[in-house]
């Protein structure tokens, strides 16, 4: 007998035709919105596997729920799980997995774009031509600032981090970070720096935060930080 398969909200469709290939039935949420936890708790009878999100809260209750119906595992669609209480599914006996590496360099170009978006005024010309304020070229109109030869500060030099920091190789950029581990990767390709947090708060004109979120990184950029930044840093 196949398995079972509750999907808490729908994904994009290869995954779907994925899951209909090797599973006997796959139940999808029919609406695009997260289920209240009731939702989800009387929809997992029936089931062996749930495929869920990191908007879906598998706390203690969900998971007692869940060994009673038999579920043997939650596939957590996201790279993160601390919407998951992993040591209580483990308690219970009961898998979980997540998706580590399937979103660093779309994480990386996006952390690009909003760079650029910052560097260039990009939103803020959208909003003014939009808005019909543009008459005509002026030479000071939402200059913005270059970045190449800058100087890139990278908090956090994991799978992210280190993918952001060796795309600014066609920028010509010197790279600093700042890790608990030093990242071998990025000081032999790019020649990059270990520096402490405050020296590369004062040293970059671009400074892009990759941690995780731990007791030790919340609040970890306050008043006194930026006010450690050079005026024109992003």
């Amino acid at each position: 007998m196949g398995w079972s398969v509750l999907v808490t909200r729908r994904i994009p469709e290869p995954g779907i035709r994925l899951l209909k290939e090797h599973c006997e039935v796959v139940t999808i949420n029919p609406e695009n919105r997260v289920w209240t936890k009731q939702e989800l708790i009387n929809h997992l009878p029936g089931h062996q596997g749930v495929l869920c999100q990191l908007t879906d809260k598998i706390d203690s209750e969900v998971l007692e729920h869940a060994s009673k119906c038999g579920i043997k595992g939650f596939a957590n669609m996201a790279v993160g799980y601390d919407n998951i209480d992993v040591e209580y599914a483990t308690k219970l006996g009961i898998l979980v997995t997540n998706t580590p590496g399937v979103l660093t360099e779309t994480t990386a170009e996006l952390t690009w774009a909003l760079i650029f978006a910052v560097a260039r005024r990009i939103v803020e010309a959208d909003a003014f031509t939009r808005a019909g304020k543009f008459k005509s070229w002026d030479p000071l109109l939402f200059l913005g600032q270059d970045i190449s030869h800058k100087t890139l500060g990278i908090i956090g030099a994991g799978r992210i981090g280190s993918a952001v920091a060796l795309m600014s190789r066609g920028f010509n950029m010197r790279v600093v970070y700042c890790d608990p581990v030093p990242c071998k990767e990025i000081e032999q390709t790019l020649n990059a720096e270990r520096k402490e947090l405050n020296e590369l708060l004062r040293l970059a004109d671009v400074v892009s935060i990759h941690t995780t979120l731990t007791k030790e990184t919340y609040h970890l950029i306050g008043e006194r930080e930026l006010s450690l930044m050079k005026p024109t840093a992003i």
